[in-house]
């Protein structure tokens, strides 16, 4: 099963992109969220996808809007798209994707106005449970994968880290406690192959090099950052680049993990494999 995963999209999303997912053909489509700053036509493109999507919104996306309604309008929008603190079974391809906390700052644990506005004061022991509920849920033959703006705490404090804070001294662990309790819980039940997230773009502050974007645990979760920003660009020969993290799962098992850059036409310009491992072969 072959996963493309975009990152935070900081309003880098338009129809040269859809028509690269024609071209590319994953079985399934992930958007880690920050889709821009509570404007609405990235999630109406986003609904019109026509592979199997699911998306989680950022802290970004509440539009510096207490009220909640920039938030709503782009649910609504998505429809059943839309993960946050849900799950979205995607039939085909046969995966469940279950969404974090949405429009997630990181930093422990925090609810925006607009998330109050919209959700209540979910605690953190309610969030962890909403996510892991969610997932333990799911379809047990179904592939489980969680999909969250910040990734979870526990993934180490120094800035470089997956979810290390690296704009202000001195550097932490900048996870979310809710998410790393759920997947606790989670994992004492069944596999989990992947958790994808964002938020902590790649490119650290003030010149200081790159975060490190993948980890594996020892129960065998990979931790993917997909927060390559931004994600257009265009190289030294003037090539125009697209960023897609790519993933291929073998049933539980995630056997292909990188970050891949194409030319707005399919073509795979520079890729940086993460991981490759040989898939299982009947005998």
């Amino acid at each position: 099963m072959r996963l493309a995963i975009a990152g935070d999209l900081h309003g880098q999303w338009d129809r040269e992109d859809v028509a690269l997912l024609r071209v590319l053909a994953p079985d399934a489509v992930l958007v880690v969220g920050d889709l821009s700053d509570g404007q609405e036509r990235i999630a109406a493109s986003l609904a019109n996808v026509e592979q199997p999507l699911a998306c989680i919104l950022g802290n970004h996306d509440t539009g510096k809007d207490d009220s909640g309604r920039k938030l709503q309008r782009q649910i609504d929008l998505l429809g059943n798209r839309h993960c946050g603190w849900r799950r979205c079974d995607l039939r085909p391809p046969g995966l469940a994707v279950v969404g974090g906390r949405p429009a997630s700052a990181g930093g422990g644990y925090r609810l925006s106005m607009g998330v109050k506005a919209l959700w209540g004061p979910v605690s953190s022991e309610e969030s962890a449970g909403r996510i892991a509920s969610a997932a333990l849920g799911a379809d047990p033959l179904m592939p489980l994968v969680l999909l969250a703006h910040s990734g979870p705490s526990g993934l180490g404090s120094e800035a470089h880290d997956p979810c290390g804070r690296d704009w202000k001294s001195p550097a932490r662990d900048w996870g979310d406690m809710d998410l790393a309790l759920a997947i606790d819980r989670i994992q004492r039940q069944r596999p989990l192959p992947l958790v994808a997230f964002g938020h902590m773009h790649h490119q650290l502050r003030r010149g200081r090099g790159e975060r490190r974007s993948f980890v594996v645990d020892r129960r065998g979760t990979a931790y993917l950052n997909a927060a390559c920003v931004p994600r257009h660009g265009m190289d030294a020969q003037g090539r125009q680049l697209r960023h897609f993290s790519w993933v291929e799962l073998d049933g539980h098992r995630l056997v292909h993990a990188s970050h891949r850059w194409y030319s707005p036409q399919g073509r795979l310009l520079y890729e940086q494999t993460l991981v490759e491992q040989a898939q299982a072969v009947p005998c």
